[in-house]
């Protein structure tokens, strides 16, 4: 019997610089004025560029919080992010990859995720898949802004890094 996951590829091009791209979507600590859905991240521990840490959500409509508990490797030379939950909550995995390529007009961010649904879950793959689709696209918007303001205020040209 082969195992049922879901899987998300979402991406949107921000009209600033890979290296600022980069910087302002890696500080972990900065994630709860980045993303509007994250009220805490705690550092759990850094070993080399690998950081273990907890993320912890505002409440949900039903007054819910969640948190657990992430490992995140950035890779600056291929720009790739690998991520995995450690505590896995609702999930039996969650494997996330970041992926940032200077494209004409700025940087593309990309996330790829490959998960499963536990069966006590209260929500299956295919429902998980449809609301990180939705909330991926909310999230990313929200950082491209963030990110472009970042970009204008320091007079970044998106393209200067670009080449042919």
């Amino acid at each position: 019997m082969t195992a049922r996951v879901g899987h998300t590829d979402n991406e949107i091009v921000i009209a600033a610089p890979l290296a600022l791209t980069w910087e302002i979507t890696n500080d972990l600590e900065a994630w709860p004025q980045l993303f509007s859905e994250y009220a805490e991240v705690e550092v759990v521990r850094r070993e080399g560029r690998k950081t273990t840490f907890r993320l912890t959500m505002h409440p949900d409509e039903n007054g819910q919080v969640w948190s657990w508990v992430s490992e995140r490797e950035p890779d600056p030379v291929t720009h790739t992010v690998t991520a995995r939950r450690v505590e896995t909550g609702p999930f039996r995995f969650m494997d996330i990859r970041w992926e940032y390529q200077e494209v004409p007009g700025g940087t593309r961010m990309r996330w790829i995720q490959d998960f499963a649904m536990k069966p006590e879950a209260p929500v299956d793959d295919k429902g998980m898949t449809e609301h990180i689709n939705r909330n991926s696209v909310v999230q990313m918007e929200l950082i491209r802004d963030k990110v472009e303001q970042r970009a204008r205020e320091l007079g970044a040209d998106p393209a200067a890094a670009v080449t042919g």
